[in-house]
């Protein structure tokens, strides 16, 4: 109940009704802000709007996941942050991957193919499969 309540929660701050807001799998965020840096380093709120893009609008993430993420994966040594100045004349924290990141992303990488494609046999499964 209280995931629904935030997902709702979230769909109302970011002008999208609850029903289509959709919820990340548990776990991924911190997979996906290291595969973001990975392309290239950039400050938080960018981190945001390219989740949103690659993912063609499909997935969100506000501020209230988003940051606290970061701050998880600087303090773990996954992301080093600097503080520069950005397109727009503002100073704002850019994140890059260490190589510890990028060795964290290449395992959550792999076991998230490893899941994924037990997931889909699973899915796929007949009756006269078993």
């Amino acid at each position: 109940m209280a995931k629904q309540r935030a997902s709702e929660a979230v769909g109302e701050i970011e002008g999208r009704s609850p029903s289509k807001s959709k919820d990340l799998v548990q776990g991924t965020l911190h997979m996906l802000i290291l595969k973001t840096l990975a392309l290239e380093p950039m400050h938080g709120y960018g981190i945001g709007i390219r989740l949103e893009q690659i993912s063609k609008g499909v997935f969100r993430v506000n501020a209230g996941s988003l940051f606290p993420a970061l701050r998880r994966l600087e303090r773990d040594g996954l992301i080093a942050g600097e503080w520069r100045v950005t397109e727009n004349n503002r100073r704002a924290k850019y994140y890059a991957l260490t190589t510890a990141g990028r060795t964290r992303l290449r395992r959550e990488t792999r076991d998230w193919e490893q899941q994924t494609t037990a997931i889909a046999r699973i899915m796929q499964a007949s009756t006269g499969e078993l």
